[in-house]
């Protein structure tokens, strides 16, 4: 039965049927009973419970009459306004019925749920979407370049003998200069170290073996000495530790081809004519002739 109702034929079938029973509804109120509005009890239940869930409470007698008279008048105006022609050639409107349409497809799309092989099958082919960043745990003491001047170099070389002697108890807010960021960052993402300190910083980091101090490490800011603690690969993850956000991405990308060949066959329909405004060379020499 599931595989069935993942067939995208099936989804289009449905979706034609329902498209097919609101078309000749609507044709029959307006063709056979055109003076005619009828307020049925299920519309009624349904404006009632749309009350009562904005307002936590149901509507009393007067306020569900009121509510009924509103209905009887949006429906007047909106048949009066469509018989004036006011609903075509109006961009509003032209995307809400396009909208609409679209929900209907979506709704169809999500009758279809996915097996665990489809799953492993969609996280494999787009292995990178979901795929766990390189981390780093890691310390850093920052210099001024515009500070230490022409002292930089010797800086360096006698901060980081200090550093690589007191290891991992280093004080490093006490060292260097002072600097707006921290100066200790816990299991953070490869992009968010471009972010803060720039691809260079970024590579280099990638290139340090953890345990020691090391440097001089640049970036956008001048010089660090940096000590990485830990350094944990990127790695595709089981679909087991992902499989929501693989579901989330399966579905919307089933939605967007149901939307699509939904479409396709519509178009089926039509002789599509495009008049394209001629080049402004040719309008030229068409107003010189005139």
């Amino acid at each position: 039965m599931k595989k069935i109702l993942r067939e995208p034929l099936l989804h289009f079938l449905l979706l034609g049927a329902a498209i097919f029973a609101a078309y000749s509804l609507v044709s029959k109120r307006n063709s056979d009973e055109p003076g005619k509005i009828v307020v049925t009890q299920g519309q009624v239940a349904a404006i009632a419970e749309g009350f009562t869930r904005t307002w936590q409470r149901p509507p009393t007698r007067e306020e569900l009459e009121g509510l009924i008279r509103d209905r009887v008048q949006e429906e007047v105006y909106c048949r009066e306004a469509m018989a004036l022609g006011l609903d075509r050639d109006d961009t509003i409107i032209r995307r809400r019925l396009r909208q609409k349409l679209e929900f209907l497809t979506d709704d169809v799309a999500a009758l279809a749920e996915p097996t665990d092989e489809e799953l492993s099958a969609y996280l494999k082919a787009r292995a990178d979407t979901f795929r766990v960043q390189r981390q780093f745990t890691f310390s850093h003491v920052y210099l001024n370049p515009e500070r230490r001047g022409q002292n930089l170099s010797r800086d360096i070389r006698q901060l980081l003998a200090q550093l690589q002697q007191a290891g991992e108890k280093a004080d490093v807010a006490e060292l260097g200069d002072s600097f707006l960021l921290e100066h200790k960052f816990q299991s953070l993402p490869a992009s968010e170290i471009v972010k803060v300190f720039g691809e260079k910083f970024a590579a280099k980091l990638g290139e340090l073996s953890p345990g020691q101090w090391q440097g001089p490490v640049e970036s956008g800011y001048g010089v660090h000495l940096v000590l990485v603690s830990e350094r944990t690969e990127g790695r595709v993850p089981a679909l087991t530790e992902v499989r929501d956000a693989v579901r989330r991405e399966w579905a919307n990308a089933r939605r967007l081809e149901s939307n699509e060949k939904f479409y396709q066959e519509l178009l089926k329909r039509y002789v599509v004519t495009i008049e394209r405004p001629k080049p402004a060379e040719e309008q030229k020499k068409l107003a010189e002739a005139k």
